[in-house]
């Protein structure tokens, strides 16, 4: 029997358009990964790292991913309701550019 997938994934249309692109190709791979994982549960990350965020972002959380020495964050906001739930993806870059573009993207 296939894993059922419990939650859609959706992503901002600058993720697609500027921070995949400005990725470095292993990470543009992984992205694929990253969503399914959200797609199965996006508050239980099974082994990649995450954490709920605050201030001007409260509500989101971020995938905690390091690759070659560099910090880089998958912000995210889930929705329970309404149905069907889904993840929005709203940045994927290093550290500091992941949180300003998320900020950005979720107030628009």
């Amino acid at each position: 029997m296939g894993i059922k997938v419990r939650y859609t994934i959706q992503a901002h249309r600058e993720v697609l358009r500027q921070d995949l692109i400005e990725l470095p190709p292993a990470l543009q791979d992984d992205f694929h990964r990253y969503q399914q994982v959200l797609s199965l549960d996006p508050h239980k990350t099974r082994r990649i790292p995450s954490h709920d965020l605050k201030g001007n972002l409260a509500g989101c959380r971020a995938l905690e991913i390091s690759w070659n020495g560099i910090v880089y964050r998958l912000v995210f906001r889930i929705y329970e309701s309404p149905r069907p739930r889904r993840v929005m993806i709203l940045s994927f870059a290093d550290h500091d550019a992941a949180y300003e573009r998320a900020t950005e993207r979720g107030l628009r």
